[in-house]
C-alpha cells in the first residue's frame, strides 16, 4: 500500500470519529432522557476522570486517558446498545470491529489504535482497572445530572455503575458526587 493510501486511511478513520459527536449514548432512552449526550461527550469526560483516578492511585494518568479515549470508538459500526439489548444479539468483539476501522490506516495507527483497543478490553494491570472505572464512574455522574434535571428513573444506572467500580479512588469520589449538585463546584469560587 502507498504512502498516499495510508494517508487516506488514516484520514478515514479521524473522519469516522466524528460520527462519536452526533452518535447518542441511547441507553438513556430508556430512563426517558430525550436528547442524552453523545458518545463523544462520554467519553470525553471518562478521559478526565480516567487521569484523575490514575493520579489518586498511582497509575498512569496518560495511559488511562488514552485506553477511555478509545473505548467505545466502535460504536461508530455497531451503535450504542443498551445493556439490554446485548442479550439478543451476537456482536463481533470490540478487537475486531477495531481491526476492520484502522485496516487501511498507517501501520503504526493501524498498530496502535489496535493494541489499546486490545488492552482495554483483556489487560488485568491498574491502568485498565482505572480506565473501566472512569467508564462507570461518568456513567453514575452522569445519572446524577439527568436526575437533578428531572429524570427520575435514572437510579438503576446510578446503583449499577455504582456496584461495579473496583477502586478505591472511584468508591469515594462517587459517594462525593452523589452527596452534591452538579453546580456545587463553584461554592467554593463564589465565597
Amino acid at each position: 500500500m502507498t504512502g498516499e493510501s495510508h494517508t487516506d486511511g488514516t484520514a478515514g478513520f479521524l473522519l469516522e470519529m466524528g460520527m462519536l459527536k452526533r452518535a447518542k449514548r441511547s441507553g438513556w432512552w430508556i430512563a426517558g432522557v430525550k436528547d442524552p449526550e453523545s458518545i463523544a461527550e462520554h467519553s470525553f469526560r471518562a478521559g478526565i476522570i480516567g487521569s484523575v483516578l490514575a493520579m489518586m492511585e498511582g497509575a498512569d494518568p496518560a495511559r488511562v486517558a488514552l485506553l477511555c479515549l478509545f473505548h467505545d470508538t466502535q460504536e461508530t459500526r455497531v451503535g450504542d446498545i443498551p445493556r439490554i439489548g446485548r442479550r439478543y444479539l451476537t456482536a463481533a468483539s470490540n478487537e475486531s470491529v477495531t481491526a476492520d476501522q484502522v485496516s487501511e490506516a498507517h501501520p503504526a495507527v493501524r498498530a496502535g489504535v489496535q493494541r489499546i483497543v486490545e488492552e482495554y478490553e483483556n489487560g488485568t494491570g491498574l491502568d485498565v482497572l482505572c480506565a473501566h472505572d472512569a467508564d462507570k464512574l461518568e456513567c453514575l455522574i452522569q445519572a446524577v445530572e439527568y436526575r437533578e434535571q428531572g429524570y427520575q428513573n435514572v437510579q438503576n444506572w446510578i446503583d449499577t455503575s455504582r456496584s461495579r467500580l473496583k477502586t478505591a479512588s472511584a468508591q469515594s469520589l462517587a459517594e462525593a458526587a452523589l452527596r452534591m449538585t452538579s453546580v456545587q463546584w463553584q461554592e467554593t469560587y463564589l465565597r
